[in-house]
C-alpha cells in the first residue's frame, strides 16, 4: 500500500513538474512572439508606401509585389512545418529562420541609406542603383522567408509544453492576442517612424524587435519540452495516390481482412474496414501477392498503405471543397488590402493640424475590429445563441457569417470609392497626377470594420473546421492550411489585378484616372456567387469528428 502511494504521489508531483515547466515556457515563447511579430509586421504593413516613396515603383507594380510577398508569407508556414516535423525539430527551425528575419531586415535597412526618397508630386526621381535594388530584393527575400517559417512554428511548440487540452486552450488564446496586439503596435508605431522620422530607423525596429523575441526564445531553451520527429504526414498521402495508381485494375474484395491495418491496436479500431464513399480508393490498402513479406511486414510502402491512410485520404478529398470556398473568399480581402493603402495616398489622412495617418497604418483598422470582435463572439453572441436554440455556433456557420461580412465590406468599398472619384472629379484632379482628393480617410473606415468583423467569425470557424475534422495524422498541420489559403488568394489576388491591367482601363497607375470602384463591384459579383457555392457545400458536407464532439457536449450539458 505504502509503494502505491508512493507511485501516485510521484506520478502527481511529476504532472504538478511538467505543468509547472509548461508555463515557465510559456513566458519565453510569447515573449518570442511579441518581437518576431513586432518586426515581421513592422516592414510588412508599409511595404507600398516604402516601394513608392523610395524606390520610385509605380503604384500598381508596388501593390502586386506587396500581394506576392503575402502570398509567400502566408504559405511558407506550411514549409516550415514540413522542415520541423521531418527535418528538423521547432527549436532549430525557428533559431535558423528567425536568423533570416534578422539578416534581411537590416539589408531592407541599408537598401534606403543614402537613398534621395520620390517626391509622388514630383517630376523627377534619381532611380536607384543596381546594387540598392539587388539589396532591396535580397533583404525582402530573406526577410520574406524567415518571418514566413517561423510564423506559426511557436504555435505548435507552445502547445506541446503542456499536457492537458484546457492550457493548451488557455496557451492558444494567449498566442492570438500577442499576435494580434503586435501587429497593432507595428502598424501604428513602427508605421509611424517609418513615415515620420526616417524608414532607416523603422527597419532598424524591426530588426531589433527580432533580435529580441530571438534572444528571448533562446533565453528559455532550459525550459522547453522537445518532442520526437514524427515524419510529414504528407508522405502518407503520396503513397495512397501512388498504391492506388499501381493497382488501378485491380478488383475490390469485400472482406476486411484482404485489407492492410496498422499493428497498433488503437489504429486498428479507427478504421477496420474501408469505407464505401469513394470506394476505388480502397486499392490502395488491399493485399495484393508480394504486398507482404514473410515477417508479416510491407515489403514496398508505395504498393501498399493501411486503411486509416486511405481513410485520411478520403476526408481531404471530402473537405477540399469547402476549402476552396475559403479560398475565393480570402481573395476580395487579398485584394481590397493592396489597393485600400493606393487609396488611402490619395485622401486627406490629416487628423488635427499637427497628425496625419501614415498610409500603411490605416489597416491597423481591421486588426482593432478582429480583435474587438472576437472577444464580443465569445463573450455574448455564441452564450446567446446557445441559450436561444441549446447548441453551440458550428464551425460552418460561423464561416458563413464571414461570407456575409465580406459581401458587405465589397459593397461598402465600391460605394466609398464611387464617392471619392466623383469628388476627384469635380476637382478636375484626375489631369494632375498624384494630387489628393479633399476626402477624410476615414470614409475608409467602415469597409475595414466590416472585413475586420468578417474576420472574426470566418478565421476561427476555418481553424476549428480543419482542426476537428481533419485526420489524427494531420492535426498538426491542419490550422497551417488557413495561412495556405490566404496566401494563394493573395496570388490570385495579384493574377487578377493583373489580368485587369491589361484588359480594362480600371486600374491605371493614377487610381484617380481609372475605374477602382469597377474592380470592387467585380469582386461583390464574385463573393455572391461564391457564397453560393459555399452554402451548397455546406449543405453536402456531413460532420466527422466535430459531429461526435458536439453531441458529446450536449449530453454533457444534460
Amino acid at each position: 500500500m505504502d509503494a502505491r502511494l508512493s507511485a501516485v504521489e510521484q506520478a502527481q508531483a511529476s504532472n504538478s513538474e511538467s505543468k509547472n515547466r509548461g508555463w515557465i515556457s510559456f513566458s519565453f515563447i510569447i515573449g518570442a512572439v511579441a518581437g518576431c511579430a513586432i518586426g515581421g509586421m513592422g516592414w510588412i504593413s508599409n511595404l507600398i508606401v516604402f516601394l513608392i516613396n523610395e524606390f520610385n515603383f509605380k503604384s500598381i507594380a508596388a501593390a502586386q509585389i506587396f500581394n506576392v510577398v503575402n502570398g509567400c508569407i502566408c504559405l511558407f508556414p506550411v514549409i516550415g512545418a514540413i522542415i520541423a516535423d521531418s527535418y528538423l525539430s521547432c527549436f532549430s527551425v525557428f533559431f535558423i529562420f528567425s536568423c533570416f528575419s534578422v539578416l534581411g531586415t537590416v539589408l531592407l535597412t541599408f537598401s534606403v541609406t543614402k537613398r534621395q526618397p520620390c517626391d509622388m508630386v514630383s517630376s523627377f526621381c534619381k532611380s536607384p542603383s543596381k546594387i540598392q535594388f539587388s539589396v532591396l530584393y535580397t533583404g525582402i527575400t530573406l526577410a520574406t522567408i524567415g518571418f514566413g517559417c517561423t510564423r506559426f512554428i511557436l504555435s505548435t511548440m507552445g502547445a506541446n509544453q503542456f499536457d492537458k487540452p484546457k492550457d493548451q486552450g488557455t496557451f492558444f488564446n494567449w498566442y492570438f492576442f500577442t499576435a494580434y496586439a503586435s501587429a497593432i503596435v507595428s502598424t501604428t508605431v513602427i508605421v509611424y517612424v517609418q513615415d515620420n522620422v526616417s524608414w532607416e530607423w523603422g527597419f532598424g525596429l524591426c530588426a531589433a524587435a527580432i533580435f529580441v523575441g530571438l534572444a528571448i526564445f533562446l533565453g528559455g531553451n532550459f525550459s522547453y519540452r522537445r518532442d520526437k520527429l514524427q515524419g510529414s504526414p504528407f508522405k502518407n498521402i503520396a503513397r495512397v495516390v501512388t498504391a492506388y495508381a499501381r493497382k488501378r485494375k485491380a478488383s475490390l474484395s469485400p472482406q476486411s481482412e484482404d485489407y492492410y491495418h496498422e499493428s497498433d491496436e488503437e489504429m486498428k479500431m479507427q478504421a477496420m474496414t474501408p469505407t464505401k464513399r469513394l470506394r476505388f480508393l480502397n486499392r490502395a490498402a488491399l493485399k495484393t501477392e508480394g504486398d507482404i513479406g514473410p515477417d508479416g511486414s510491407i515489403t514496398s510502402p508505395w504498393r501498399l498503405c493501411t486503411v486509416q491512410h486511405v481513410e485520411d485520404f478520403k476526408t481531404l478529398i471530402r473537405i477540399f471543397p469547402l476549402w476552396s470556398t475559403t479560398l475565393f473568399l480570402s481573395i476580395p480581402i487579398a485584394v481590397q488590402s493592396s489597393l485600400i493603402v493606393l487609396q488611402a495616398l490619395t485622401m486627406d489622412r490629416h487628423l488635427g493640424p499637427h497628425f496625419k495617418i501614415p498610409a500603411g497604418s490605416v489597416a491597423v483598422i481591421v486588426l482593432i475590429s478582429t480583435s474587438i470582435s472576437l472577444t464580443i463572439i465569445d463573450r455574448f453572441i455564441c452564450p446567446m445563441w446557445k441559450r436561444l436554440t441549446g447548441f453551440s455556433l458550428t464551425p460552418l456557420q460561423r464561416i458563413g457569417v464571414g461570407h456575409v461580412f465580406n459581401i458587405l465590406s465589397m459593397v461598402v468599398s465600391a460605394l466609398v470609392e464611387t464617392k471619392r472619384l466623383q469628388i476627384a472629379h469635380n476637382h478636375h484632379l484626375q489631369s494632375h497626377p498624384g494630387s489628393i482628393v479633399p476626402m477624410l480617410v476615414l470614409w475608409l473606415f467602415p469597409q475595414l470594420i466590416l472585413v475586420g468583423i468578417g474576420e472574426a467569425f470566418h478565421f476561427p470557424g476555418q481553424v476549428a473546421l480543419y482542426y476537428q475534422e481533419f485526420p489524427a495524422s494531420l492535426q498538426s498541420t491542419a490550422t497551417a492550411m488557413v495561412p495556405v489559403i490566404i496566401g494563394v488568394a493573395y496570388y490570385s489576388g495579384s493574377a487578377l489585378i493583373s489580368l485587369l491591367q491589361r484588359m480594362t482601363s480600371w486600374l491605371p497607375n493614377d487610381i484617380n484616372n481609372g475605374r477602382l470602384d469597377n474592380v470592387y463591384w467585380l469582386l461583390v459579383v464574385l463573393a455572391v456567387l461564391n457564397f453560393g457555392y459555399y452554402l451548397l457545400c455546406a449543405k453536402l458536407y456531413k460532420y466527422q469528428n466535430l459531429e461526435k464532439e458536439i453531441h458529446s457536449s450536449v449530453d454533457s450539458d444534460n
